[in-house]
């Protein structure tokens, strides 16, 4: 089956991802930058989120453009990756409603942790349907980044117990891991 479908709709719930993190987010009530402050955590959340989903959007993106087509699994794994990244708006609003407090920065992190877990089960599906020498799995290789995402998000919902800021800078160090494209997609798309 076509990828066409699996991409649009992929692009239709983050484009309503998005729009529900920025709905959340809360007007100052007053008219000066000081009145910014208490919004901090609301504000550094969403930013952090945002991130996140455009990460995922554009590495997916990348990704099914090397895939030649798509199955069921394929289909439903597409569905789980979603469902966890349509949990952002929740959790972001939770970590700034609650300033950061260290159950919301763990649940977060076991969002995040979630999310990639998927992302991965998506990737060896469609590695597995494209086969091992194609295009998509010489791409990914041995995914080393990926791994090591997990490894951080893990001590990021442990560290979110005794030290939520520490747990917070570990998510962003992943987002900044990942804030460019993968450049073996990027140079096997080129490629192309």
């Amino acid at each position: 089956m076509g990828k066409e479908r699996l991409t649009a709709f992929t692009d239709g719930v983050v484009a309503i991802i998005i729009t529900i993190m920025v709905l959340e987010l809360k007007v100052p009530r007053g008219p000066g930058l000081s009145d910014l402050a208490p919004l901090l955590p609301s504000l550094a959340s969403y930013v952090l989120s945002f991130v996140y989903v455009a990460i995922y959007w554009n590495n997916h993106h990348h990704m099914l453009q090397l895939a030649r087509s798509v199955t069921g699994p394929i289909l439903w794994a597409n569905m789980h990756l979603l469902f966890w990244l349509s949990l952002t708006p929740f959790a972001t609003a939770w970590i700034g409603q609650t300033r950061l407090a260290p159950a919301p920065i763990a649940v977060y992190g076991g969002m995040l942790m979630m999310t990639a877990v998927a992302y991965t089960i998506l990737s060896v599906l469609l590695i597995r349907h494209e086969g091992p020498g194609s295009s998509l799995a010489r791409a990914i290789g041995r995914d080393v980044k990926g791994k090591l995402s997990l490894a951080i998000y893990a001590a990021g919902v442990g560290a979110a117990f005794f030290q939520p800021l520490v747990a917070f800078g570990l998510y962003v160090l992943v987002a900044v891991i990942w804030f460019l494209p993968d450049p073996r997609i990027e140079r096997t798309v080129r490629a192309r």
